[in-house]
């Protein structure tokens, strides 16, 4: 049987009774395939021991490769055409700061950019189990059985205060 065909939505109205049928259908030896919840679910994370995502180190090293690409395209640019204005030092480290901090952003985005893409796989396929409710107050538990067990899975997550779809 399909993947598909072997997928129930459950929706819960907190975060309590989406772990609680989170826990149980781990107890049960069953697959939770996805959590979808309005805002960071911390207690489902742990539980499903999701790893923190590493788009965050993309846009570190964007953001030091820009300071640093930005220090030099100044330090250069003026070291080439150099333009010695009463007496003041070529090399000057406050006006440096302006174009190093303007690219530390730029840059710092690409790497932002660029960590969605290799990390978190963009573009997204739509998911054809989601529901709209989830993004709003709702939190959706899409979790899988053998077909045997489709109907226990349904029970468990009504019995556990879930809108199963």
């Amino acid at each position: 049987m399909s993947e598909e065909n072997t997928c129930i939505l459950g929706r819960f109205q907190s975060e309590e009774e989406a772990l609680s049928a989170v826990l149980e259908i781990q107890e049960k030896g069953w697959e939770v395939r996805e959590v979808y919840s309005p805002i960071p679910a911390e207690k489902i994370t742990a539980v499903l021991n999701i790893k923190k995502s590493k788009v965050g180190w993309f846009t570190l090293a964007g953001g030091i490769i820009g300071f640093l690409s930005g220090w030099a395209l100044a330090a250069f640019t003026a070291t080439r055409w150099s333009m010695i204005v009463g007496g003041k030092p070529i090399l000057s480290w406050f006006p440096f700061f302006i174009v190093a901090f303007e690219l530390t952003i730029l840059f710092a985005v690409f790497g932002n950019i660029l960590g969605l893409i290799t990390q978190v796989g963009l573009p997204i396929k739509p998911d054809e189990h989601y529901h709209p409710a989830c993004s709003g107050s709702e939190y959706g538990l899409l979790a899988g059985a053998s077909s045997e067990d489709m109907d226990s899975l349904r029970t468990l997550l009504q019995n556990k205060g879930g809108i199963v779809t």
